[in-house]
């Protein structure tokens, strides 16, 4: 756990921004307005709520975390790498032929990558898995899984979240980046999750719902879990898909679209990164 302060995160996160962007146009790879969307609840989690660190990453009573939006990979290898989980030039592996971090989050790609996603419905059951063998363990450690919102239009999903209200699953915390926008359109467009927050209550979890850029929201909800007793928690997070950079949010563009140069050197900026 990491003692900051919340402009502290902010920079730490525009840090982050910018070596994702880096990352990106370096391997011309899609989907930086999904990474860019997650960061600030990544950082959140890693510089604060998490009970893991560099020096007990392989402990087993650490906290797991769980990135389910698979597609995002970028957003977690950058900020483990900025906690110091492992060397920054590392990130120099990212999506290119030879180098050693995938596309998509991969178990032992790098230090403290739990499970291998992208294959999206799934990291909620894995998060069960890992919930259930805590208990019977009885280990205090929690698990958070982070889903897309256009993923929750998974039924495996919805399974999910049966099952771990039905097993009274408390030390399982599931963190929705709600942005609002998926691979070919807007999540209302395409199939609405709407009521978003009283679906997950009815299926028997503790609700609340958060700014997913303010840290003043974030990280007292996450310190506050599990929300009811004997019951799973999620974290409705409102975000902005390609957040940070203003030419990116909120566009469906950048799901797939990777920065050209000039792209770069003003999302750079924007960053204040030089």
């Amino acid at each position: 756990m990491v003692n900051t302060v919340t402009g502290d995160y902010k920079k730490i996160a525009a840090q982050i921004r910018a070596r994702i962007i880096k990352m990106h146009a370096a391997a011309c790879a899609s989907h930086i307005g999904s990474s860019f969307s997650v960061v600030d609840i990544l950082v959140a989690l890693y510089f604060k709520a998490l009970k893991i660190s560099p020096d007990n990453c392989s402990c087993a009573g650490r906290d797991r975390l769980i990135l389910s939006k698979g597609h995002a990979a970028s957003a977690l290898y950058a900020t483990l790498a900025r906690r110091g989980f492992f060397p920054d030039k590392v990130l120099d592996g990212y999506c290119v032929d030879g180098g050693t971090l995938p596309g998509h989050s991969t178990i032992g790609c790098a230090s403290a990558v739990e499970v291998s996603t992208g294959s999206l419905g799934h990291g909620l059951s894995m998060g069960i898995g890992m919930a259930l063998a805590a208990r019977g363990d009885k280990s205090k450690h929690r698990v958070f899984v982070i889903l897309s919102d256009g993923e929750c239009q998974e039924g495996s999903v919805w399974e999910a979240a049966m099952f771990a209200a039905q097993h009274r699953l408390d030390n399982l915390i599931a963190i929705v980046d709600y942005n609002k926008i998926q691979a070919f359109g807007k999540t209302n467009e395409v199939v609405d999750l709407e009521p978003f927050r009283s679906k997950w209550s009815s299926f028997g979890w503790g609700v609340q719902e958060v700014d997913g850029h303010d840290f003043k929201e974030i990280i007292p909800a996450l310190e506050k879990v599990p929300f009811r007793k004997n019951k799973p928690s999620v974290v409705i997070a409102h975000t902005i898909k390609g957040k940070g950079v203003s030419f990116m949010e909120n566009r469906l563009l950048w799901h797939y679209r990777s920065p050209g140069s000039d792209e770069l050197k003003r999302a750079l900026k924007e960053l204040a990164i030089k």
